[in-house]
């Protein structure tokens, strides 16, 4: 005996597209969240006239909740759209195609995603799912959509400038001993001056002088070759290199993207690749904050990832706990400026808890300092007297201050070879604020509250990020450009948290 069905759509009551989607649906929570959000900003976007638009409010849940379904490309979300009953109900039946979801998901909501995100996060605030005061942040590096093997190395194109600069003054001190004279007051070519222009001049300036003489066929087919590609080799590298703008590489067909070294590469040798620096920061798995950067290190984020904080929600959070990546003294300083209370760990947190740390007498941060003399003292007890500071930067601009001392008597040392094997005395260089620094984080960290915060950071942003990247299948970007990038994990983190919601 089988059940009766009949293929046919000739229904007398026929039912409507919420008859199938059950009350508790996520599709339901999309929907009634964006519908009470304000979309001022959003709506400002389109400039108006012309054909009646898609309505933002539609678009925005239709892309969400297709994030919220593992769906990203524009075509599947164009098919779902048009077959899929959820997908239905939510637009009301319309179907946008993946050109127009492009264009809204690249174009209008790339400058209004996240007031739209923070609005979503105060509403779980509201709801007290989340709260605003504590946060957990950690990054990764998530792939780009680039062609991985169109590399631009910064390194490579100053080499190759050098190499330029270098065979000019070999062509210029040629035509100096042909001729038996120095040409002219001018001098030959500086790594500074390798400019298209400059290099044309000299170029033409060595031409020109050894017309007279019978010079080398060589050398004259060198410089015809160097006058004709040499500038425009220059003009490419000079556009290549406002592209770097401080980076050490970019991608051709991603120029926004950096070559990273990706931990979860697929052949497990650790490979570059385009990709970008994701920071986030949550609170009981709710992403409250994200930034992108094209930076690797997380170290000279913290700042820029804290202040945008601060714009989306108007105030700093009021404790920040991170890994030790983030333990630097820019960013405690920082911190500590804006009365943060923070637990990040330094570099060598965990090393130092270890009893081969603490009684090891040749490391340095184990020397006794005598503050009165401004001195530290050697394991032989000899006075490691001031000897100096200098000056160093970091990536943000930020100006460190590095004390040095030098030991006075190492040569005949018995503890010598334990204790350095550079020649002459030994000199060690401190951070005296930075140390101060690391103190009083320390205590923090090793505190009741500090020991609660080190457990909870794990389980709360790393597990967000692999549910991310393995549940969520979100291990590369599907669109270019930092801001498009940024928009698409927009679209991802308010799909994530609307899924807690859920």
């Amino acid at each position: 005996m089988f059940k009766n069905y009949t293929t046919n759509d000739n229904l007398f009551l026929p039912p409507t597209l919420g008859d199938f989607i059950a009350p508790n649906d996520p599709v339901r929570i999309i929907d009634r969240i964006i519908e009470s959000i304000n979309l001022k900003v959003l709506y400002e976007m389109y400039p108006g006239g012309g054909c009646p638009a898609y309505h933002p409010r539609m678009m925005l849940k239709l892309l969400v909740y297709a994030y919220m379904r593992n769906i990203y490309s524009s075509r599947k979300i164009e098919e779902f759209g048009k077959n899929d009953i959820r997908f239905m109900w939510l637009t009301g039946m319309n179907s946008p195609d993946h050109n127009t979801i492009n264009r809204f998901r690249s174009g209008h909501l790339k400058d209004a995603l996240r007031n739209v995100f923070a609005q979503v996060v105060e509403f779980m605030v509201k709801e007290k799912l989340v709260s605003l005061d504590t946060v957990y942040t950690d990054g990764t590096k998530i792939e780009s959509a680039a062609n991985r093997y169109t590399f631009v190395w910064g390194k490579a194109m100053q080499t190759s400038i050098n190499r330029i600069a270098d065979q000019i003054n070999q062509l210029w001190a040629y035509a100096e001993s042909v001729t038996k004279q120095e040409l002219l007051d001018t001098a030959p070519i500086t790594y500074q001056e390798v400019t298209p222009q400059k290099v044309e001049e000299v170029i033409e300036r060595i031409q020109e002088v050894l017309q007279d003489v019978e010079a080398d066929k060589k050398v004259t087919q060198k410089l015809r070759y160097a006058k004709k590609n040499w500038p425009q080799t220059l003009q490419r590298y000079e556009q290549q290199g406002k592209i770097l703008d401080g980076r050490n590489s970019y991608s051709k067909t991603d120029p926004d993207a950096t070559f990273m070294r990706m931990k979860e590469d697929h052949m497990l040798n650790g490979q570059l690749k385009p990709a970008y620096n994701v920071q986030i920061s949550t609170h009981q798995q709710v992403i409250t904050n994200y930034t992108l950067h094209q930076s690797a290190g997380d170290t000279i984020t913290y700042k820029q990832h804290l202040d945008t904080f601060k714009q989306m929600y108007g105030a700093y959070p009021t404790t920040a706990v991170a890994d030790a990546g983030y333990g630097s003294e820019e960013n405690y300083m920082f911190t500590q400026e804006n009365n943060i209370k923070t637990f990040i760990k330094y570099n060598y947190f965990h090393k130092e808890q270890s009893k081969n740390w603490r009684k090891d007498p040749f490391r340095s941060s184990n020397f006794f300092y005598n503050a009165q003399r401004n001195c530290f003292y050697c394991p032989m007890g000899q006075a490691m007297e001031h000897i100096g500071n200098k000056m160093q930067k970091t990536a943000n601009g930020y100006e460190q201050t590095i004390s040095r001392y030098q030991a006075r008597r190492c040569e005949g040392c018995p503890l010598r070879g334990s204790c350095h094997k550079a020649l002459g005395n030994r000199i060690i260089e401190v951070n005296h604020n930075l140390n101060n620094l690391r103190n009083k984080e320390r205590e923090k960290l090793l505190s009741e509250e500090g020991l609660k915060h080190r457990s909870q950071r794990p389980q709360d942003v790393e597990a967000t990020f692999g549910n991310l990247k393995s549940n969520k299948a979100f291990k590369r970007f599907h669109l270019r450009g930092l801001k498009n990038v940024e928009t698409e994990f927009g679209l991802l983190a308010m799909a994530h948290n609307m899924a807690k919601i859920a």
